[in-house]
């Protein structure tokens, strides 16, 4: 079976090395050199490098057997383009949720969106001494450096010429840039927060995978609140329950007649 998989996260990565062992022709799909970096090689795996518009993907899908969205939770529009790329293209579609890792913690300050993290944390600044660290992903960092002072952030980024860059361009001191790939323990967290003198965490509701809950533990042990960005409204399976679909219909199809005459 032909299956096309939307990654780079950790689970696109695992669920698309467990298909191809058990004999599918998987292709990933990855935005970055980075992200393509991170998949590696593996017998069984062709992995397409770029970002695709809804059209491109549309196109990518054509003569597949199923599709596989396990991009990130936070990756709306492109959840979005892969949905109507593959109705378009007459693909089977699974969404790969993540685990959401939410977990009771007294440092949790829950927003709803950036706009509202960028007010709390303007709040915090001003009643406060300290700098903000922001582990949101180099994306949203413009938006940031904009509405908060950059010489009071710490950007924590993936350790690429692109993160880099952005975060210059957002004018984040050298010495504020902490290019490094994680997921992070909550003492190396705590470590970086004592360091930095950091008075207040801004992050996604990423999941498990994601290093969620070692952000909380670090800031709880710190004594400062980790300003929280929900995770958008999602439909999906968890990655054991896209395994198990996806396991069967690559065993159904090698037992279908016409596989067996070939």
């Amino acid at each position: 079976m032909k299956i096309l998989i939307f990654g780079g996260t950790t689970e696109g990565r695992e669920l698309s090395r467990a298909l191809a062992e058990a004999g599918g022709e998987v292709t990933v799909c990855v935005v970055s050199d980075y992200g393509a970096r991170q998949q590696g090689d593996h017998p069984g795996i062709d992995v397409e490098t770029g970002p695709r518009s809804r059209e491109e993907m549309e196109e990518l899908l054509r003569g597949k057997g199923l599709c596989v969205d396990a991009t990130h939770p936070f990756a709306v529009e492109a959840t979005a383009n892969i949905r109507e790329a593959a109705e378009s293209a007459a693909v089977p579609r699974l969404r790969l949720l993540r685990e959401d890792g939410a977990e009771e913690s007294a440092s949790v300050k829950p927003v709803k969106s950036r706009e509202e993290a960028i007010r709390e944390a303007k709040d915090l600044l001003s009643r406060t001494s300290g700098n903000i660290l922001l582990t949101t992903g180099v994306r949203d960092l413009p938006v940031y450096a904009e509405n908060l002072d950059p010489e009071r952030l710490v950007a924590r980024v993936l350790p690429s010429e692109e993160s880099i860059r952005i975060c210059k361009e957002a004018a984040i001191p050298d010495r504020q840039i902490i290019a490094i790939q994680g997921p992070f323990s909550a003492k190396l967290n705590q470590a970086l927060i004592e360091e930095y003198g950091i008075c207040a965490l801004i992050t996604k509701e990423s999941g498990r995978t994601g290093g969620f809950p070692e952000k909380l533990d670090a800031c709880e042990a710190a004594g400062i609140p980790a300003i929280v960005i929900a995770r958008p409204e999602d439909e999906g399976m968890t990655y054991e329950q896209v395994l198990k679909e996806c396991l069967g219909r690559i065993e159904k199809e090698s037992d279908s007649p016409d596989r067996r005459k070939a």
